[in-house]
C-alpha cells in the first residue's frame, strides 16, 4: 500500500504517542532500581502482553501467524529481544535524560535505512544534511557526562543505546511491511510472544529476581511501561504504521527527548547541562529538516 499523507486526526495521535513515550527511559530507570534489566523486560511485556491480547479480544482480531508468517514472526521476535534487550541494559549504565535523547535518536536511522526499503522515503541531499547534523548532535550526546550517581557506565550504556535506536528504526520498517497484508495486533503480539521467553530465560540465568524490596514506584513504572507503552503505544503506532510512511511519523519523535529529559530532572533531580540540550537541539534540527523535505519536497 502507498503511504497516506498525514491526517490532522493521525497527526494529533502520532504527538500523543510521542508524549507518552517520553517517559519510558525514565519509567525503565524509576523500575531498575528494584529489577534488573531482563527481568524487568519481563514482567514489563508480561503487562503489555495482557494489555494487548484484551484489545485484540475486543477487536475479535486473528493473532497466530499463518504458515508463510512464520518466519517473518520469527524474525520480528529478534529484532525486538534485542532492541529490549539493549534498551534495558544501555539505560541501567547511563542517565535517563541522556538515555531518552540517544533511543530517540531512531529518526535518523529510519530515514537512513527507509532510503535503501522504501521507493516512497528516498534521501535528497538537504535530508543528508539534516541527517549529518543528527549524527553531529548523537555523538555530542554520547560523549557526554551524565550525573555521576544515575550512571555507572556511560559511555558503553551510550552506545548500546545507540544500537537499541537502529534496531527501532530497523523494526519499525520491518514492522511496516508486515501490516500491509496482517492486521495489526499481529506484530505486536508475535513480538512479545517470541522475545517474553528469552527475557525470562535470561533473567533466569544471569540475574537475582530482585534488587531491593518491592515498592509502588517501581510497580507503577513497570505497568506504565507494559499497559501504556508496551499496550496502548504499541498497537497505535502499529496502526499509524499502516497508513504513513515511517519515516515521516518519526517526525514526531522530536518532542520525546525535551520532554524525558525535564521528566528525568524532575523525577532524579538530574542536572541538566547545556551540552546535554545543546546535543538534544542538534539531534532536533536534523530530525526536523529530515522528515521536513521527504518525499523530494
Amino acid at each position: 500500500m502507498k503511504p497516506q499523507p498525514l491526517s490532522f486526526s493521525s497527526g494529533m495521535l502520532a504527538l500523543c504517542v510521542s508524549i507518552l513515550w517520553g517517559g519510558n527511559v525514565v519509567a525503565i530507570k524509576l523500575g531498575l532500581g528494584t529489577l534488573p534489566p531482563f527481568w524487568s523486560a519481563f514482567w514489563r511485556f508480561v503487562a503489555g502482553a495482557a494489555t494487548v491480547l484484551i484489545w485484540a479480544w475486543i477487536q475479535r482480531a486473528e493473532l497466530l501467524p499463518e504458515r508463510e508468517d512464520r518466519g517473518s514472526a520469527v524474525l520480528l521476535g529478534c529484532l525486538f529481544a534485542a532492541q529490549i534487550s539493549c534498551l534495558n541494559l544501555g539505560v541501567s549504565l547511563t542517565s535517563p535524560a541522556y538515555g531518552v535523547v540517544l533511543l530517540n535518536s531512531h529518526p535518523v536511522f529510519t530515514n537512513l535505512f527507509g532510503h535503501f526499503v522504501d521507493s516512497e522515503d528516498r534521501l535528497n541531499f538537504r535530508r543528508l544534511l539534516g541527517l549529518a547534523l543528527a549524527v553531529v548532535g548523537i555523538s555530542y550526546v554520547a560523549a557526554g557526562r551524565p550525573d555521576a550517581a544515575l550512571a555507572s557506565n556511560p559511555i558503553a550504556g551510550n552506545l548500546i543505546l545507540i544500537l537499541s535506536a537502529a534496531l527501532l528504526a530497523i523494526r519499525a520498517l520491518y514492522t511496516r511491511r508486515l501490516v500491509q497484508r496482517v492486521n495489526t495486533f499481529k506484530p505486536v503480539v508475535w513480538q512479545m510472544s517470541f522475545a517474553l521467553p528469552v527475557f525470562l530465560f535470561l533473567a533466569v540465568l544471569l540475574e537475582p529476581p530482585l534488587l531491593k524490596p518491592v515498592t509502588w514506584p517501581p510497580v507503577a513504572a513497570i505497568l506504565y511501561q507494559g499497559a501504556i507503552i508496551g499496550g496502548f503505544c504499541f498497537v497505535t503506532w502499529t496502526q499509524l504504521l499502516q497508513k504513513h510512511a515511517a519515516g515521516v511519523l518519526s517526525m514526531f519523535a522530536f518532542l520525546v527527548p525535551f520532554f524525558g529529559v525535564f521528566l528525568s530532572a524532575y523525577m532524579f533531580n538530574e542536572t541538566i547541562n547545556p551540552s546535554l540540550l545543546l546535543g538534544a537541539g542538534l539531534v532536533t534540527a536534523g530530525i526536523v529538516i529530515v522528515t521536513r523535505f521527504s518525499g523530494g519536497k
